[in-house]
């Protein structure tokens, strides 16, 4: 009786193991983060070598540099990623640092908000309709790329976004 409580036991651990949205990485540092916005492509670099490659969706107004809040798109220029949020209502999601202080700037010159709450994040179920450009100017890619984009990031790594 021991030895089947200790093999259910066991089972249950593994199988929860294997469903958490927590993955481990242990290949090289992801150096720097190259999003081609028309292209839909993002980067994870360890220097000059392409570690992984993401096909992604934007904002709902996904052409041109973000400027003010709730215009739907997408910031364009130098970031870092700032702050990861394993409770996300997108699965995962790892914040890019806009606005930055020329953006705030610029916003606050013509009279408005800059916005913010920029991430790179998943896609949960509530919002599997919304076509590609769907976010509010974020950055988002399927749960599972999500889930191993979180794990290769870290705060403070490099993230450069490209018309």
């Amino acid at each position: 009786m021991t030895f089947l409580r200790i093999l259910i036991i066991l089972g249950l651990t593994l199988g929860a193991a294997a469903c958490s949205k927590f993955r481990a990485y242990n290949g090289p540092e992801v150096t720097r983060v190259v999003v081609y916005k028309s292209d839909r492509q993002m980067h994870l670099l360890h220097h000059d070598k392409v570690l992984k490659s993401y096909d992604f969706g934007l904002g709902f107004a996904p052409s041109g540099h973000k400027q003010f809040r709730n215009d739907g798109k997408t910031p364009e220029g130098e970031y870092v990623i700032d702050r990861r949020n394993p409770n996300s209502e997108f699965h995962l999601s790892v914040g890019i640092s806009y606005p930055n202080p020329a953006d705030r700037e610029f916003a606050s010159s013509q009279g408005k908000n800059a916005g913010g709450d920029i991430f790179i994040h998943g896609r949960p179920f509530k919002y599997r309709k919304g076509g590609r450009d769907w976010t509010a100017g974020c950055i988002a890619v399927s749960n599972r790329e999500i889930e191993e984009i979180y794990a290769m990031l870290r705060e403070g790594t490099p993230i450069s976004i490209y018309p």
